[in-house]
């Protein structure tokens, strides 16, 4: 089961358009990640993080093998904030959190033979 702002996020970008957060060990900006990143992300509505989405197949594969991770908008430096401004209509001040990746529960794994009315 999904968790997280994924699909209750206020807004997204696409993940072409979010280059200057990759590699995020590289980023000028607090970057949080595992379950600090899902701390913070609890702690704020979906409508104030915007995610970063994929746009193919490649992107999607990308995003789900990338850890979690949480970065609040007002520690990204002015050059990164104005680039990404562009590709957010309400603007990035309008946000908190840019959510990178998404986290799953855990589930039982089931087989198939439990399904059978033998």
């Amino acid at each position: 089961m999904l968790k997280g702002h994924f699909t209750s996020a206020g807004a997204s970008i696409d993940y072409g358009d979010a280059t200057e957060f990759f590699p995020v060990d590289g980023l000028d900006a607090t970057v949080l990640q595992y379950r600090d990143a899902q701390l913070a992300l609890d702690d704020v509505a979906g409508e104030d993080v915007v995610v970063v989405a994929p746009t193919s197949l490649a992107t999607s594969y990308r995003l789900t093998q990338h850890a979690l991770t949480a970065i609040p908008i007002e520690t990204l430096p002015a050059a990164v904030q104005a680039a990404l401004d562009e590709g957010v209509e309400e603007g990035l001040d309008a946000f908190e959190l840019i959510q990178i990746g998404k986290w799953t529960t855990d589930s039982p794994n089931y087989s198939l033979a439990e399904f059978t009315t033998a």
